[in-house]
């Protein structure tokens, strides 16, 4: 099913319930605190096709949830999405042609969230109140991220090619969140375990990281032998073990920091 944006809406819109499976022109999402149908924002085009598939065509960047718990299938936005796109995913595929808002892949448990532009804070993060962030899958970002991306992460893979924003992956679990570029302000902060891989930046890292000595080439192996199926820089990484700290010491110190010779 294509979907052509007739025009921006006023007030936002909920997206929650739009899936690859289940939808049409009649199904109703929130525009503000009004229920309408999908038909009365977009230009509707069922086309018979193998698998499930939605895709958007304009700017949606008013339009939230979308892809919310998505269980299977395909969804395309060709051009900018709201906030929460992705969140709660168990399966399937997502892929965002320009950029997004807050809270982009929170809660992830599993497919793949592809977003070639940037997205704001809290991405691969958990939702408000809640004690755990991404859970699993893998989420890709072509672009920069905001503040505090991959907060309370417990598992799977978040890579981001460009910059990213303060308080990165604080209070990671689990989990292997990926940076291209340059960082901001403490990042790790609070992480119990997981790996966090910085290609580029050299970030000042708190007192309570320790820098190791011991041998994990192998481990360092199997992991760059992994993120080289993402291409770009992954697909160029050293097979020599980067620098590693260990830490954060003051919240359990079981996780680390691989900084890469440049």
């Amino acid at each position: 099913m294509r979907l052509s944006l007739r025009r921006t809406p006023s007030l936002r819109v909920d997206m929650r319930g739009v899936l690859p499976s289940s939808a049409s022109a009649r199904t109703m999402v929130w525009h503000g605190n009004e229920r309408i149908a999908l038909g009365d924002l977009f230009d509707v085009e069922a086309r018979a096709r193998d698998e499930p598939r939605i895709v958007f065509a304009g700017d949606l960047r008013r339009f939230d949830r979308i892809g919310w718990q998505l269980d299977g299938g395909t969804v395309e936005i060709e051009g900018n999405a709201g906030d929460y796109v992705g969140a709660q995913m168990r399966a399937g595929f997502i892929r965002v042609a320009g950029s997004a808002g807050l809270f982009a892949a929170c809660e992830q448990a599993g497919g793949e969230l592809d977003i070639k532009g940037n997205v704001g804070d809290f991405a691969a993060a958990a939702l408000p109140g809640s004690m755990d962030g991404k859970r699993g899958g893998t989420f890709i970002v072509r672009g920069n991220c905001g503040e505090r991306f991959g907060d309370r992460m417990r598992r799977g893979t978040a890579i981001v090619f460009g910059n990213a924003g303060d308080y990165l992956a604080s209070r990671l679990v689990a989990g292997t969140v990926v940076i291209g570029g340059d960082v901001g302000a403490q990042p790790a902060f609070g992480m119990r375990r997981g790996s966090l891989v910085l290609l580029q930046a050299r970030p000042t890292l708190g007192a309570t990281f320790v820098e190791t000595r011991h041998d994990f080439t192998v481990f360092w192996t199997l992991l760059a032998r992994d993120l080289a199926r993402f291409g770009g820089a992954l697909a160029r990484l050293n097979r020599h073990p980067p620098q590693r700290y260990a830490g954060d010491i003051a919240a359990d110190g079981k996780g680390e920091v691989l900084l890469l010779e440049r």
